[in-house]
């Protein structure tokens, strides 16, 4: 499991820096530096926070055709962040370091990303049921078109016993 995982993070870095030498070679014929350096920070970013964020990994993840259906359950992940901000919030009142005012602002920001994808993921899926809904019934007028005349629901055959 871990060698696998190895595998696909050095699969990763290496994809990630390719894609970055393409990315200089583009940018050196004739742009300015400041477009480079906003394309390169942007990449990069987009690689760190993207790939690595446990929270970034699972709205992603809820983001797919699959996950729609976890969107609202996914939004009882807000009240950990939540409480986790208060709890830092007391800390910093109670005389602690200032650097924790920096995770409040991160969890309460985490707090909210799970707060507002239950209700987009809804949407989401709202729309794809009534696009498969609106698929399938222009797919059964074409098939009774062609003169089929019972429509069963397909089913699932196993191959193995």
């Amino acid at each position: 499991m871990e060698r696998q995982r190895a595998r696909r993070c050095r699969s990763i870095v290496k994809y990630d820096f390719q894609s970055l030498q393409v990315l200089v070679a583009e940018h050196l014929k004739g742009l300015n530096m400041f477009e480079f350096i906003l394309a390169a920070t942007a990449r990069s970013s987009y690689f760190l926070l993207r790939r690595f964020m446990p929270t970034a990994i699972v709205i992603d993840a809820i983001n797919t055709r699959r996950g729609l259906k976890w969107g609202v359950p996914a939004m009882l992940l807000a009240v950990p962040y939540a409480i986790a901000a208060v709890y830092c919030r007391g800390q910093i009142e109670a005389g602690g370091p200032g650097w924790l005012n920096l995770l409040v602002l991160l969890f309460l920001w985490n707090t909210l990303k799970f707060v507002l994808v239950g209700p987009i993921s809804l949407l989401k899926l709202i729309a794809v049921r009534v696009r498969e809904g609106v698929s399938r019934r222009r797919m059964t007028r074409v098939l009774r078109a062609d003169g089929v005349e019972r429509l069963d629901e397909p089913v699932l055959v196993s191959t193995r016993h």
